[in-house]
């Protein structure tokens, strides 16, 4: 098993998409990228940790490689916003990848590139980085959409990422 850190907006959302992803075993939702140790979502709210609401996945390398995950998250969320998606402001929201490896890094940075070769994007914001340190959020975000389907935030926000989730991976879901 391996792991993987992404952050790309609100991480319910982010989270939503991941668990239906085959090979992905677990979905953690939590903070990354701040300076402020083991920050509480409130602190993060604020803008002032540094932090980004990430998700981080653990993952079967031989069921579902890392390009293909940053295909994922590179299609449920929008890259080239700046520490946005939709009505979500703030640094906390931002597009960001933080690596496990060299290798991650690499492979990241890389896809990037080509997104931006191949003119898929215009203007990439996506911060790639060596993870520091993965805080995990309080029990009631785990899991948030499926524990609260009705919420209407989840409503508005997560049914149409799911929707991009199922017309470009159905190959790639959970049965």
């Amino acid at each position: 098993m391996e792991k993987a850190t992404f952050g790309g907006g609100c991480f319910w959302c982010v989270e939503a998409a991941f668990e239906r992803i085959a090979g992905v075993e677990d979905v953690t939702s939590g903070y990354a990228g701040g300076h402020v140790e083991d920050p509480t979502y409130e602190e993060v709210c604020t803008g002032d940790t540094g932090h980004a609401e990430v998700v981080q996945l653990t993952y079967d390398p031989d069921v579902v490689s890392y390009p293909e995950l940053l295909e994922v998250f590179f299609k449920v969320h929008d890259p080239t916003t700046l520490n946005r998606q939709g009505n979500d402001v703030g640094t906390q929201y931002r597009s960001a990848v933080f690596t496990h490896s060299d290798d991650q890094q690499e492979l990241a940075e890389s896809f990037i590139e080509t997104l931006e070769d191949e003119g898929k994007y215009d203007g990439i914001v996506t911060e790639v980085e060596p993870l520091d340190a993965f805080y995990e959020a309080a029990a009631y975000h785990q899991n948030y959409f499926e524990k609260n389907p009705d919420d209407a935030y989840c409503q508005a926000t997560i049914p149409p990422k799911l929707e991009k989730l199922r017309e470009n991976f159905e190959a790639q879901l959970k049965a």
